[in-house]
């Protein structure tokens, strides 16, 4: 028995009218477990540990040093600098260059520090997303 065009034509419309379940493309739909569902869980709870690391570490002090403690260089997890302190004996007016150097090393200092921080607390969060297309850069 073959089927007439206007019986292919309702087979087609009965289909587009019934109601579209979206779970259906990922496994679930109709009381089954989605599979999506868990992985959107997942990935929000990552997005909220990601949030409370990058929150903690602005909020939190970093301190680089140069020349034994002559030039001290703080700032925040963020990036800002908050305070920069010279020692008196470090102050020579015919010897610039070494002043600038104590505060250029303690700025990297600083940073290296800063870089560190950052690597503790987003670290292990970011090789956590490996399953969804890799860690991100700098921090795996």
């Amino acid at each position: 028995m073959s089927i007439g065009r206007s019986d292919a034509a309702a087979t087609i419309l009965g289909a587009v009218n019934q109601p579209f379940d979206p779970s259906e493309l990922f496994g679930g739909g109709a009381g089954g477990d989605n599979p999506m569902a868990g992985l959107l869980a997942q990935a929000q709870q990552m997005q909220e540990q990601l949030l409370a690391a990058q929150n903690e570490l602005t909020a939190a002090e970093v301190t680089g040093t140069a020349g034994n403690g002559l030039v001290t260089v703080t700032g925040t997890g963020g990036g800002d600098i908050t305070a920069i302190t010279i020692d008196p004996k470090v102050i020579d007016p015919d010897d610039v260059e070494t002043l600038q150097d104590l505060v250029l090393g303690a700025l990297g200092d600083l940073a290296a520090k800063r870089d560190a921080l950052a690597q503790e607390k987003m670290g292990p969060l970011a090789g956590g997303l490996d399953g969804l297309g890799g860690g991100l850069p700098g921090l795996g």
